[in-house]
């Protein structure tokens, strides 16, 4: 692939309607309902004559799912997810907004480090705020309208093939089993995904996966929320890894249902918030004012916990022989320390890197190499930012990338400027938000205006004393 993958990720971004090319293929199979599922349903359902989604959940059901046991914690729609959202289905927004949720322009988002409140970037992406339950309920709402999706309440056993291509999935009905075909299977299943267990065993390459261990552990509660246009709606506050004893940070957001969303997390040992007393404790006395003011609500039900061993990824792109008509997707390739926030966001750029590998009208009786070098630079960056910060934990052993010590000290001389310097946390928020490449933050440029910003902070701060 010739071009750069800053420029990749530039292209990935671009605001464009989806292509009304009409069907390159008569059916594809999305193994998964989950949000990475669904977003491929709805980029094949403009290529596809057909397009069934098998999954072992009621994808028809409202509520939180039973496969999606994270689904209680809080998560993050980032404003580049924001964004492909709104470009897959036109007027996302305004629904999720009449629905309940709660929209988050720049002035109501708040964020501090280690204590200093950030800066506002007043021209920063709009973002939106709601439970997992629920703005994966409004996803799964517009695929499932669409004419040419349905649903199968199946598992998934194995896949089919025919010579070097996939031509279908196996399927057990309570003991009863089946095959769907397909000229296209996607991969959907998360972290947990068998795909290459059944590659391996149907005699094709194993993918080598890649671990880092985090072992950060999550609790969310819930708040009531008394104020219908709170300000800040969201605050997130986190503490330096150098500086942070045994709570690693705290966010809470407006979301729907009149509700406050509140989370805290630690690592290893460290279990901040896993009962009630002790999150609302700390809620307000470790952390900015605000989040005593929202732990002053009434307390909504049990604290939910969470923990999450490792970060990982599948090295499919790396595979020297790959079966055609399959790819995969979502946290089947990659996963991230959720308290970045990544996990919906890379789904949605993972659909748009194969909205953009369809529309070049593929010959699908070949391995989709191209599809797999373009979800490979949206892995890579969101693999090099979450990793990257990772291993700035005392508990967090390698593996270190080259040039690692000198990249760790550009990062924190960034991320400190992000407090005062609107340029720097402009170009910083845009990565973090996965609307631009890691390689467009560590430039001379960035790091030089980073430099300039702290040296101005340290003199206001001795002026002051």
């Amino acid at each position: 692939m010739s071009s750069s993958p800053a420029r990749i990720f530039a292209e990935l971004n671009a605001v464009r309607p989806p292509d009304p090319a009409g069907p390159i293929m008569g059916r594809a199979v999305v193994i998964g309902g989950s949000v990475a599922g669904l977003l491929a349903a709805r980029v094949l359902s403009d290529f596809a004559e057909s397009v069934v989604i098998i999954d072992r959940d009621d994808l028809h059901a409202t509520g939180a799912r039973p496969g999606v046991p994270q689904g209680t914690q809080l998560h993050a729609l980032l404003p580049g997810g924001f964004l492909q959202l709104e470009l897959l289905f036109p007027g996302f927004r305004e629904q999720a907004v009449a629905q309940g949720a709660i929209d988050s322009p720049p002035p109501s988002r708040r964020n501090y480090l280690d204590g200093r409140v950030k800066v506002v970037v007043p021209d920063d992406a709009d973002s939106l705020a709601g439970t997992r339950p629920f703005l994966e309920g409004l996803i799964r709402q517009r695929v499932l309208a669409l004419a040419n999706v349905q649903t199968r309440l199946a598992r998934a056993v194995g896949l089919v093939f025919d010579g070097a291509a996939t031509t279908g999935v196996r399927v057990d009905l309570d003991g009863t089993p089946g095959v769907e075909s397909a000229d296209l299977v996607v991969d959907a299943m998360g972290r947990s995904s068998r795909l290459s267990d059944w590659l391996h065993q149907a005699g094709w390459e194993r993918p080598v996966t890649r671990r880092m261990t985090v072992n950060l552990n999550y609790a969310t509660a819930m708040f009531r929320r008394r104020d219908s246009n709170p300000q800040p709606a969201l605050v997130l506050a986190l503490h330096s890894p150098r500086l942070s004893s045994d709570v690693a940070g705290a966010a809470f957001f407006a979301v729907e249902d009149d509700r406050w969303m509140a989370m805290m997390a630690g690592y290893g040992d460290n279990r901040p918030g896993r009962t009630a007393a002790d999150f609302v404790r700390r809620m307000r006395e470790q952390f900015p004012p605000e989040f005593g003011e929202v732990a002053a609500n009434e307390l909504l039900g049990d604290v939910q916990t969470y923990h999450h061993a490792d970060s990982r990824r599948r090295d499919f792109h790396a595979l020297t022989r790959f079966p055609a008509r399959l790819v995969s997707v979502g946290d089947a390739v990659a996963s991230f320390n959720p308290v970045y926030g990544q996990g919906i966001t890379a789904a949605t750029l993972h659909a748009a890197c194969l909205s953009t590998y369809l529309r070049s009208k593929p010959d699908l009786s070949v391995p989709a190499r191209e599809f797999l070098a373009l979800q490979k630079v949206v892995v890579d960056a969101a693999w090099s930012t979450s990793t990257s910060a990772d291993l700035a934990l005392p508990h967090v052993d390698g593996p270190y990338p080259r040039a690692y010590r000198l990249r760790s000290w550009a990062s924190r001389q960034i991320v400190a400027a992000t407090v005062t310097d609107v340029a720097v946390a402009r170009r910083f928020n845009q990565v973090v938000s996965m609307r631009a490449h890691p390689n467009s933050l560590i430039t001379p440029g960035v790091i030089l205006g980073a430099l300039r910003a702290n040296r101005r902070a340290r003199s206001a701060d001795q002026r002051a004393r």
